[in-house]
C-alpha cells in the first residue's frame, strides 16, 4: 500500500490459538460400534490432551457421541499392546473422511499377550 510520499508495510503474524499442543501421530484407530465391535477402522492424524483428528473407513456424524480406541506403539520387551480407550464427541468432519473428536474420558487398556 502506498500512502502519501512513503510506503507502509503491513506484517501480520498468526499465532497458534490452541490451548493444548497437538502431536502429529499416525496410530491405529478403531471406532467402537454396538456391543464393543469395531464400527470403523482408521488412523489418527494428530492427538492432543483433549482431542484427536482421525480418518475412518466409514462416515461419522458430527455431534455423535463416540467410543474409540487408539493403539499405542509397542515398547521393546513388552508382550501386549497398550490401547487408549476413549469417550468423546465428533465436533468436525471433512469431505475426505477425516474427523475431529473430543477426548472427554480415557483409560489405558493392556491387551492380551
Amino acid at each position: 500500500m502506498t500512502f502519501g510520499h512513503g510506503r507502509l508495510t503491513l506484517v501480520i503474524t498468526v499465532l497458534e490459538q490452541r490451548r493444548n499442543q497437538r502431536f502429529d501421530l499416525r496410530l491405529p484407530f478403531q471406532l467402537a460400534g454396538s456391543k464393543g465391535r469395531s464400527k470403523a477402522a482408521g488412523e489418527t492424524k494428530n492427538v492432543s490432551s483433549c482431542g484427536v483428528l482421525f480418518t475412518a473407513s466409514s462416515s461419522v456424524q458430527v455431534g455423535e457421541a463416540i467410543e474409540y480406541m487408539i493403539t499405542l506403539p509397542r515398547v521393546a520387551g513388552t508382550r501386549s499392546d497398550v490401547r487408549l480407550h476413549c469417550v468423546g464427541k465428533v465436533v468436525r468432519g471433512t469431505d475426505d473422511l477425516a474427523y475431529a473428536a473430543t477426548m472427554d474420558r480415557y483409560e489405558f487398556v493392556r491387551g492380551k499377550p
